[in-house]
């Protein structure tokens, strides 16, 4: 059965290709196709053209580029996102959000900066 996500996290055109579940630790470079999920600890860089999913049990510190970045857990970094950032609590965040579309749910704690560049 598959677990129910809420309607901004959820893929437009596809599901979660890869999962970096809790209880993982990875560090270095991640580069994918299609949606990863991320729910333990990363440290490094990671690029896609497609989706990143950061669970609320996820520790990240990482330069972040994705069309699209969604954030439930704690995440560390520089984020460039080509569509748009949606963080939903209890996301923490720490850094700094490149993107033409950012949204910031109430609950969520967020320290830095954001640039919206034109479309």
């Amino acid at each position: 059965m598959m677990e129910e996500t809420p309607l901004e996290t959820a893929p437009s055109h596809g599901q979660v290709t890869a999962i970096l579940d809790r209880g993982a630790s990875f560090e270095g470079k991640l580069t994918f196709e299609g949606t990863v999920q991320i729910g333990g600890h990363f440290k490094g860089e990671i690029f896609t053209k497609d989706t990143l999913v950061v669970s609320e049990s996820a520790q990240v510190q990482a330069q972040i580029e994705a069309e699209t970045i969604i954030i439930s857990g704690r995440v560390e970094g520089n984020l460039f996102a080509r569509r748009r950032v949606i963080m939903n609590p209890p996301a923490v965040f720490r850094g700094t959000v490149t993107s033409p579309s950012l949204k910031i749910d109430e609950g969520v704690v967020f320290e830095g900066a954001s640039y919206m560049p034109k479309p």
